[in-house]
């Protein structure tokens, strides 16, 4: 199994739309709900995040999907979300075991719908947004 690049071993990635605002806003949950410090992110406009895109075999341009990395595996829409809940903390991380409840294709449908509306519904920031001041560490990307 090889390593993600800029990940230690036993670190996982979420890459998220930067410029995107509830993307933004949901990265921003995990982060003030102390999901797991093995747990970073990056924005898929940032070349660490085209990089992890490549390396899990997707492509690095023009993707609107949330993407977690672990390891040598990789989940993408509802999964990935339903996943990166799992390492939350209770009561939130009982949100996972919706993945076992509704098929992918229904959570999915579901993800597809919010994520090609999202920037009319919760509108988008001209530029990729840093909220890395705020927590050190956390983000691939300066």
């Amino acid at each position: 199994m090889s390593l993600p690049p800029f990940l230690k071993p036993g670190e996982k990635v979420v890459l998220y739309d930067g410029i995107c605002k509830l993307c933004n806003g949901w990265v921003k949950f995990l982060l003030r709900r102390k999901l797991s410090h093995r747990i970073r992110f990056a924005a898929v406009q940032s070349e660490e995040g085209k990089a992890l895109l490549r390396f899990a075999g997707l492509p690095d341009e023009n993707i609107r999907t949330i993407v977690l990395i672990d390891g040598d595996r990789h989940w993408i829409r509802a999964q990935a979300i339903l996943r990166v809940m799992r390492l939350m903390p209770f009561p939130w991380g009982l949100i996972s075991l919706l993945r076992f409840i509704i098929p992918g294709f229904i959570s999915n449908y579901f993800y597809n719908r919010i994520a090609v509306n999202r920037y009319r519904l919760f509108g988008c920031y001209e530029a990729q947004l840093p909220v890395t001041a705020d927590y050190p560490g956390r983000f691939l990307h300066p």
